[in-house]
């Protein structure tokens, strides 16, 4: 019985092992990679934390406070990652991504699933495997579109030695440099832990 099960449907049950091994390089493709920004580089107890909202393009936003921060405030050891939105959401946008790599690798190997979806998408299905090629991109833009909205959460959230310090998510803003001074001014007290840098020029 399983042995015919397996050869009636070898090409589905390939199609999605193959789609399990290419979310795996996916999640490993997706994550931050370790840069200057996110490694250690202070070493004197005060640890700046920014996880930011990577499909919103943030990046480049973490890249200037980075910046701003460590051109005054050389001794802080900043990191910065990704956000990951409500578990809800990371968990659907992780079903779409291994629902358009099924379709996909059934479209590219000739599966014919119109005869387990049902009546009214067998139409569309038929139509899909007549037009692969249009049909995949489709599908891969598509669900690359309702992913990226899945995880998009806006987030800039700025927490000093563990403790929260902004968040845009409740202010609906970035903060402005001067406010970001005053923050870690207030928080560590740098006037007896930290000297600021005597070259920055405000």
């Amino acid at each position: 019985m399983l042995r015919s099960f397996v050869r009636s449907h070898f090409t589905l049950l390939a199609a999605v092992l193959l789609a399990g091994l290419a979310v795996s390089l996916v999640e490993g493709e997706k994550e931050i990679p370790l840069t200057k920004f996110s490694q250690d580089v202070g070493g004197y107890g005060a640890t700046m934390t920014v996880l930011y909202c990577y499909s919103c393009g943030y990046r480049k936003a973490f890249d200037d406070y980075y910046n701003i921060i460590r051109e005054k405030y050389p001794e802080i050891t900043i990191r910065g990652g990704n956000y990951d939105p409500s578990g809800f959401n990371m968990l659907l946008s992780k079903v779409l991504l291994v629902t358009k790599l099924l379709l996909i690798a059934a479209l590219m190997s000739n599966y014919d699933i119109g005869r387990f979806i049902g009546n009214p998408f067998a139409g569309w299905w038929q139509w899909c495997f007549n037009n692969k090629l249009y049909a995949s991109m489709m599908i891969f833009f598509l669900g690359n579109t309702l992913e990226a909205q899945l995880i998009s959460s806006g987030a800039f959230e700025i927490t000093l030695n563990d403790v929260p310090v902004w968040s845009k998510l409740e202010t609906g803003r970035f903060p402005a440099p001067q406010e970001m001074f005053q923050i870690i001014d207030n928080h560590l007290q740098f006037a007896n832990k930290i000297e600021p840098n005597p070259d920055f020029v405000k």
